[in-house]
């Protein structure tokens, strides 16, 4: 029997498909300085799908035996991404907010998970949050940098988790509630390339997001 924590199991399953997402040609343009606060304001209206779709019904996952352990409101990121997309396209932001098809795909899977299988809903729950809580931050002091946002302000605000004081000792004690988590060893594997989806519908909307702002020679 294979005695690997969970959260072990998880992370390093995910590790392959997480440096793609993250070493996106889209992402490393946008790290690097190369594109203009449109396409960060684009991917940021993207964002908002997806979180959008994870956090309409966390609420109603509160009290499941699976899914409940992991709702928490220090983590909800919908208030806060409404902010920035208020101060990066105006107050009229939602007019005109448009999902690319990748986005509209990655939300509507996030969106069945929520509705119909609380333990796929953990693993994009997994996916996006820690991702958050770490590369997130990179995002932000490189978004800070290149166009000016005030240090934690509005434009960044996505990134910023007010409520949780210690990020390391936080993730910590996420990763001790997928040890815990109430799936027997096949759920786990179907959690798991659960994660692996999550990430691939993630790089589709890198890819999606790159052609709409390709670099010009």
């Amino acid at each position: 029997m294979d005695t690997t924590p969970f959260s072990t199991l998880i992370r390093t399953a995910s590790h392959d498909a997480h440096t793609e997402a993250e070493t996106s040609t889209f992402m490393s343009d946008l790290l690097g300085g190369k594109l203009g606060v449109a396409a960060y304001a684009r991917y940021t209206e993207q964002l908002w799908f997806v979180y959008r779709a994870l956090e309409d019904r966390a609420e109603s996952l509160r009290d499941d035996p699976v899914a409940g352990p992991f709702v928490r409101p220090e983590l909800l990121r919908l208030a806060a991404l409404e902010r920035d997309l208020a101060h990066l396209r105006g107050p009229s932001w939602r007019t005109g907010l448009t999902p690319l098809p990748a986005t509209e795909a990655y939300a509507g899977r996030v969106e069945e998970c929520a509705r119909e299988w609380p333990a796929g809903y953990v693993a994009h729950h997994y996916t996006r949050y820690l991702g958050d809580l770490s590369g997130g931050q990179i995002i932000r002091d490189k978004a800070e940098r290149t166009w000016g946002f005030t240090r934690k302000g509005d434009g960044v605000r996505f990134y910023v988790f007010e409520e949780i004081t210690n990020p390391a000792a936080f993730k910590r004690g996420y990763r001790e509630l997928l040890d815990q988590v109430r799936a027997d060893e096949l759920e786990q594997q179907r959690i798991v390339a659960e994660c692996k989806r999550a990430f691939a519908l993630n790089t589709a909307v890198f890819q999606a997001l790159g052609q709409e702002f390709p670099l010009t020679a």
